[in-house]
């Protein structure tokens, strides 16, 4: 098993993820028509069909991503030790966003 985890990370780090995901054009990316249209017609669509629960998703779902690339969320880290102070906002924000969605799916009935 420790074989298999070795081998994702090295997989993972050899796919420069984290330098993609950090070097990601914003505003580009918002007013490229290739990705705003298809963005569009999705939340159009979960709107046709009603889909609230797939719309609050993705709407969690860029919310992150916009929280990840903001330089609160760069500065957790101070050389090579963790701000505490930083990390307990972040973390109580992650468990209200699960909680969140857990009571979504779970917890009310349709």
């Amino acid at each position: 098993m420790n074989d298999l985890w070795t081998g994702f990370l090295a997989w993972v780090e050899s796919t420069h993820i984290q330098k993609q995901v950090a070097e990601v054009d914003y505003v580009g990316l918002f007013t490229n028509p290739w990705f705003l249209v298809p963005f569009i017609m999705a939340v159009l669509y979960f709107l046709y069909r009603q889909a609230f629960k797939d719309l609050i998703l993705m709407a969690i779902f860029v919310a992150v991503w916009w929280v990840s690339g903001t330089e609160y969320m760069s500065t957790l880290v101070v050389g090579d030790e963790l701000q505490v102070s930083k990390v307990l906002p972040v973390l109580f924000g992650g468990a209200a966003v699960v909680g969140f969605v857990i009571y979504m799916f779970f917890g009310r009935s349709d």
